[in-house]
């Protein structure tokens, strides 16, 4: 399938999803909305990939909404907005709902929905110069792109409430520190990185990254004994596979794993 806004590729097991349009900053408009929702789906059918990275051209990640775009549409603006909410929306409740990890490489600047986007994505490495800032209300708006609920579960509420509401400016620092990224490299490896982790994912335990994603948004979401419960439904699946009875062969044996995926 061909993408106007993003290229997509596979490799060795890993998805490679980089967004193209750095004229536009990357910015979120209808196409990267549509985009977004049909590589997801092309993600989920595919079995041979079993983690994703992300990483975008150009000097900015993703500038958030086309607010050029946005101009142009007039009054047709809030129909504009909603039928692209719809796509962008479902496009990350799918991202979250596939058992594979998604992790993205930050450079330059995440704003708006971009800002949104990134706490969308299971791991994140961003680049020492990196920015991160809501913007929303500095425009008349309010937040989308689900960040308020996987940011707010980030960085606690009362810091949402302190970006959403003065819109203030992250450093890569801050936002590690915050808990929005999990590290911070130096801007030239910032693809690398990105790459690299995904790839030490897709070649773990095929099935096992995901299936512990799974576990744990669904226990961050559940009561005490829900949460058990859906655990040792899952390693006590594990537990009966040949990977999971090879992979504790191989740590008694001191000797690295070899996977089979059953």
């Amino acid at each position: 399938m061909e993408f106007s806004t993003m290229n997509y590729e596979t490799r060795n097991n890993v998805g490679y999803i980089h967004f193209s349009r750095p004229e536009g900053a990357n910015a979120v408009n209808p196409a990267f909305c549509k985009d977004l929702k049909n590589v997801m789906l092309e993600i989920e059918s595919a079995m041979n990939v079993r983690s994703v990275a992300v990483t975008a051209e150009g000097k900015v990640f993703c500038a958030g909404g086309d607010l050029k775009e946005f101009n142009a549409a007039g009054d047709d603006l809030p129909k504009v907005v909603a039928d692209m909410l719809e796509d962008l929306h479902d496009a990350i409740y799918k991202m979250n709902q596939i058992p594979k990890p998604f992790v993205a490489g930050v450079q330059g600047a995440a704003g708006g929905a971009g800002m949104s986007l990134v706490s969308a994505f299971d791991l994140v490495v961003s680049g020492e110069s990196a920015k991160f800032t809501m913007a929303y209300t500095k425009v008349g708006l309010t937040p989308d792109g689900t960040s308020s609920f996987f940011l707010a579960r980030h960085i606690g509420l009362r810091r949402m409430l302190d970006l959403t509401l003065t819109n203030r400016v992250l450093s890569a620092s801050e936002a590690e520190s915050w808990g929005l990224v999990n590290r911070v490299v130096p801007d030239e490896d910032i693809s690398s990185a990105a790459s690299a982790l995904a790839q030490d994912l897709a070649d773990g335990a095929p099935g096992a990254a995901g299936t512990a994603k799974t576990v744990i948004y669904r226990g961050y979401e559940s009561a005490l004994e829900e949460a058990g419960n859906f655990e040792a439904q899952n390693i006590v699946r594990a537990a009966g596979t040949n990977d999971g009875k090879e992979g504790i062969a191989a740590f008694i044996e001191r000797r690295d794993p070899k996977w089979t995926g059953t």
